[in-house]
């Protein structure tokens, strides 16, 4: 079977940390186009500074991955179904529940494949969460996912401003494990958002939620974590275990014993799934970890804390 055409929209540094090399491994995808507005690069493939350059010059790439910031994801997404390509959004997918809603209507009308992606799901161990869970019950879940800013964002002030997500921006990786591991949804019963005096997203955020059974789901997310990062959850079964998801959801521990750890394949099995869709011309869109989000900016009360400067 021949590789897909696919360019990439945005050329930052989840796309040339995780994109780009994975795509130069697949054997479903060849990275034929970039568009940057500041004119970055790969090898020989050619670049554009626009979409609409792209698509007049090329227009038989017929895929497209946006990763851009999530500010101006749904203008270039809907430009995108509009040329009649099929759509990879990094996440989150869009700024708004308004916004995603919109682009799930819009490729389903022009027949197009929309695949919303929430990398940190695609781990084993994630899936090995969820069927015990489903198998053992669940008795509380608490989430803690800190680390720097500083090291993951560096000098990125889009992440301040509306629209930017804040610390949702990585807390958002854990919603969508939280939200794929249950059997069914997390209602956000309080927040606590902590924004830097100068700046106009939280910095960090602690969340309660339950499911439907009363279950108790914490969570704690922070950018001003130095030394290594805390991406795990820890899990009280309802059977009397204890597991713990880390390393960013790679690996699952039960009892302080490690049952799955593999290395990380999140990018490598986002790009199978998505030529999965392609050949079955199916959507994959999940609004779930968006809409905690959301609903914690609803019922959230802020405070303030120091400002913050790079």
């Amino acid at each position: 079977m021949s590789k897909r055409k696919i360019a990439i929209i945005g050329l930052g540094k989840i796309s040339q940390d995780q994109h780009v090399p994975v795509i130069a491994a697949s054997d479903a995808f060849e990275l034929a186009a970039i568009v940057s507005t500041r004119g970055l690069s790969h090898g020989n493939v050619p670049v554009f500074k626009t979409p609409a350059e792209l698509y007049r010059a090329l227009p038989e790439i017929g895929v497209v991955a946006v990763n851009t910031p999530p500010g101006v994801r749904r203008g270039i997404a809907h430009e995108a179904l509009a040329a009649g390509k099929d759509v990879l959004l990094e996440k989150p997918p869009a700024t708004t529940l308004s916004e995603l809603v919109d682009l799930e209507e819009f490729a389903k009308a022009k027949g197009r494949v929309l695949f919303a992606t929430w990398h940190s799901i695609f781990n084993p161990a994630v899936d090995e969460a969820q069927t015990l869970i489903a198998k053992a019950g669940l008795r509380s879940l608490h989430i803690e996912w800190r680390e720097d800013v500083k090291k993951w964002h560096p000098g990125q002030d889009w992440v301040w401003e509306p629209g930017g997500f804040g610390v949702f921006d990585p807390g958002i990786n854990a919603l969508s494990i939280l939200t794929h591991i249950l059997p069914g949804i997390a209602f956000v019963k309080s927040a606590e958002l902590t924004y830097p005096a100068n700046r106009q997203t939280p910095i960090g955020v602690k969340l309660t939620m339950s499911d439907a059974r009363g279950t108790t789901l914490t969570a704690d997310f922070d950018w001003r974590e130095k030394g290594d990062e805390k991406w795990h959850m820890m899990i009280a079964l309802a059977d009397g275990r204890a597991a713990r998801l880390f390393k960013g959801g790679s690996a699952l521990s039960i009892d302080g014993k490690t049952m799955v750890e593999a290395p990380s394949e999140e990018y490598q099995r986002i790009y199978r799934r998505f030529a999965e869709l392609l050949e079955t011309r199916k959507s994959d869109v999940n609004p779930a970890p968006l809409r905690i989000v959301a609903d914690a900016m609803l019922l959230g009360r802020r405070l303030t804390t120091d400002a913050f400067n790079w």
